[in-house]
């Protein structure tokens, strides 16, 4: 997606020991179309060099007023700054830059661009934990926002990175979101729960081994992302996966076996009014797994498996007229036929076709190539693309879904 291409953004870093994520948050800004000004304290100088923050945004680094370096006194003017900005964002902002946002003192530049500011700014705090739950930030907090400023904050849960929590910096994927959603003006899926399956399960032999599937879990998370960012309340059932919490608004259950996706999944079914069932589910799954770990003693070794319980069929049953079911079929012969097969035994609503013939389509690639049936049997066919844009064809056929319930 390219909401931030073009976008002229301001951030700030501050003196935080999380001021080395600021990189991170810049080559992401960068990498979606943004152009970055960096304007950093002199205490964050103490964490990270302007030289690494320069080299990363492709422009200098300004912290004075005044361009010592220049030698001819060359005025870095606030109010230019923060005129030019469309968006200002603090990450991170420390507890002693907060308390002098909130009061209006005026020190240095970035104070300065801030108090010259019309466009919206987004603060990041991150300090010390005693440090956040002070009296004095949380009203400092409080204040900034009755200002009209966006918190970010790190919220508890479970991420790639480990448990976070009040007063950590939010990871930079999330402040991108925070920023990209601000931008979209689209919240075509506000007030809409959306449900949505990905990745693979696990299904257990012994307890240490297990039979699965090559699925990567990015399509599912990207169609994840998009609804969030378009507004919707997002419930998203994920098989194992390395891959983070693609928005921060995004609330996971984390499973590994077909009957745990089943269970997560029927419990949430009946209060969706959108259900993506995106993930690789075993169809079969060892009868008797063993307690203890399987010694190789035979030269041939016969597993007996039964059915999984299967999803798709079992939710489409029980759809309400009101609800929209998109499921997914990955073929690699009589694609078409087995697609619009599977739509109708499952009473699905639109079915997103991939095949496997297709380079750059299937397991673990960024890319992926789509053809979508709806229960009229209409075809719609797709080019390769990234999965993220993928994701957005897959929301407008939803929404043209939703206007004929």
């Amino acid at each position: 997606m390219a909401i931030l291409r073009g976008k002229k953004i301001v951030l700030g870093v501050t003196g935080s020991i999380a001021a080395y994520k600021s990189a991170l948050l810049i080559r992401l800004l960068v990498k979606a179309g943004a152009e970055v000004q960096v304007i950093m304290t002199t205490a964050a100088k103490d964490f990270i060099t302007p030289l690494t923050l320069a080299t990363l945004s492709k422009r200098p680094v300004l912290s004075e007023f005044i361009n010592q370096l220049a030698g001819d006194g060359q005025w870095n003017n606030h109010v230019d700054l923060a005129l030019w900005a469309d968006l200002i964002v603090i990450a991170p902002v420390s507890a002693h830059t907060l308390a002098k946002l909130a009061h209006g003192f005026c020190d240095d530049l970035l104070s300065a661009v801030y108090l010259s500011a019309k466009c919206p700014v987004f603060l990041a705090p991150a300090m010390d934990l005693d440090m956040y739950r002070h009296p004095a930030t949380l009203d400092n907090l409080r204040k900034l926002e009755s200002f009209g400023n966006f918190l970010i904050r790190a919220e508890h849960g479970e991420l790639a990175s480990g448990l976070v929590g009040e007063g950590r910096l939010a990871e930079p994927e999330h402040i991108l979101s925070d920023l990209e959603r601000h931008f979209m003006h689209r919240p075509v899926f506000r007030h809409k729960k959306v449900l949505i399956t990905a990745g693979p399960t696990q299904e257990p032999i012994d307890p240490v081994r297990f039979i699965s599937n090559h699925s990567s879990g990015k399509m599912g998370y990207a169609i994840a992302r998009a609804f969030a960012q378009a507004g919707a309340e997002v419930t998203l059932v994920s098989g194992p996966t390395v891959l983070p919490l693609p928005d921060p608004t995004i609330r996971r259950i984390s499973v590994r076996s077909a009957r745990q996706m089943y269970e997560a999944t029927a419990t949430e079914f009946s209060g969706a009014h959108i259900v993506v069932l995106a993930a690789a589910v075993a169809d079969y799954t060892p009868l008797n797994p063993a307690d203890q770990k399987i010694k190789k003693k035979e030269a041939v070794f016969a597993l007996e498996m039964t059915k999984t319980v299967d999803i798709a069929a079992t939710l489409g049953q029980e759809k309400r007229p009101d609800q929209i079911v998109v499921g997914f079929a990955l073929e690699t012969n009589d694609e078409l036929a087995n697609a619009k097969a599977k739509l109708r035994a499952k009473n699905f609503d639109l079915i997103v076709l991939n095949s496997l013939r297709d380079s750059g389509a299937g397991f673990g690639h960024d890319t992926n190539k789509i053809t979508v049936i709806d229960k009229e049997e209409r075809v719609y066919h797709y080019e390769l693309k990234s999965k993220d844009e993928v994701a957005e064809d897959l929301l407008h056929l939803v929404q043209e879904q939703l206007s004929m319930v």
